[in-house]
């Protein structure tokens, strides 16, 4: 397994779904993980399933969308773990609706927070980096900033930047010793998902769960803790080769629909 002893990592809404499972992989792979999460009360649940498996991680609360409390966080880190080497800007929310049924507001928050906040924590954390000789960024993507999904408009649009903010710094550090690379998901198995559903669809959640588990040609939703291998592997020295790269984990929904 690849190792991030003695490095430290920040993980954007690392309290839960995909953020969680990353927190706990770098943690058991040797990193100081500081969690940037608006939810105390999962970060906390984290933060100790962290400690009792051995690994050391700490809250920071931090709202992405405002820049001042992205400072107070990094401030935090720093203080406690001297460093940053690595930023995964995994905090986002969701949106449906098209071109036409998208309010005006919620086009608003998703951008917010989704393409601002990525921007803001990346203005005030790559700093950090240059200054320590180096660092790897890993931003939370998805395919829906590449492929053609149906009443995803605001979400696909802030995706489609994440995916080019993307390219942009790995572009623009290569000579400051960082690389920036992002992960594009399928659906993901997370809580979000249950309480869509349990939302959505009370009267057949399981039906409609097998069907959108189907939606991936091999037949299942992804687990966040795959997720998390790949994020490991993306932001340790064995991935030292690639930048500026963006990984389908995606059970072959980009490639293998017929």
């Amino acid at each position: 397994m690849s190792t991030l002893t003695d490095k430290t990592a920040i993980v954007t809404g690392g309290g839960s779904g995909i953020g969680r499972a990353i927190s706990e992989t770098f943690a058991a792979a040797g990193a100081n993980v500081a969690i940037f999460d608006l939810d105390e009360a999962a970060a906390g649940d984290t933060i100790a399933a962290i400690a009792e498996a051995g690994g050391n991680a700490i809250f920071c609360s931090c709202d992405v969308s405002d820049s001042s409390s992205i400072q107070t966080a990094v401030d935090k880190t720093v203080q406690a773990f001297s460093k940053v080497d690595i930023l995964v800007n995994n905090a986002g929310i969701a949106n449906i609706g098209t071109a036409t049924t998208t309010s005006e507001e919620d086009f608003d928050r998703v951008m917010k927070v989704n393409v601002k906040g990525v921007y803001q924590c990346l203005n005030t954390i790559l700093p950090k980096m240059v200054e320590a000789g180096g660092g790897v960024v890993l931003n939370m993507s998805s395919i829906a900033a590449i492929s053609a999904l149906k009443d995803r408009f605001a979400y696909s649009a802030s995706k489609g930047a994440v995916h080019t903010m993307t390219l942009s710094v790995a572009a623009d550090y290569l000579d400051d010793n960082i690389r920036c690379n992002a992960i594009c998901p399928a659906r993901v198995h997370t809580p979000f998902v249950d309480g869509y559903l349990a939302k959505n669809y009370p009267d057949n959640k399981e039906e409609m769960f097998e069907k959108l588990s189907k939606v991936q040609p091999i037949g299942r939703m992804c687990k966040p803790e795959e997720v998390a291998k790949l994020a490991l592997y993306l932001c340790s020295d064995d991935s030292s080769y690639i930048t500026g790269q963006a990984f389908n984990i995606d059970g072959g929904y980009m490639n293998l629909r017929v």
